[in-house]
């Protein structure tokens, strides 16, 4: 499927993400295609963990698509200090599922080098 038709599925066409961070939600079920949105030395940082490297954020991020089940809507995006920060409905199969989360994303050359995920 191509990259504009990802977007309109995930409700994302009202937003102007940057492209890495499009890439990333809407390759959310797919680990190999996560992959390919990170730089080999990214960092993710969610539920009080720190992950490094390419390899094990999507080992962490294809194990909790697998457990939570869990889709995400962005709904706005804003700048933090040179870091783009968007919010998002995340639903699955989880305590308190919807939830809104706040994704916070550093960007080299077209790449996440620094993801940050929190209620």
């Amino acid at each position: 499927m191509e990259l504009q038709s990802l977007i309109e599925a995930k409700n994302m066409h009202t937003l102007m993400l940057p492209e890495p961070i499009t890439k990333y939600f809407a390759s959310e079920q797919n680990p190999e295609a996560l992959a390919q949105c990170f730089k080999a030395d990214a960092i993710l940082k969610d539920d009080g963990q720190t992950y490094k490297g390419v390899q094990s954020i999507t080992a962490f991020l294809g194990a909790a698509s697998v457990k939570y089940n869990a889709t995400t809507e962005p709904f706005d995006i804003g700048d933090d200090d040179g870091y783009h920060v968007v919010r998002a409905k995340v639903t699955g199969d989880f305590p308190g599922s919807p939830t809104n989360l706040t994704y916070r994303f550093g960007l080299d050359r077209g790449l996440i080098y620094l993801l940050e995920i929190n209620v």
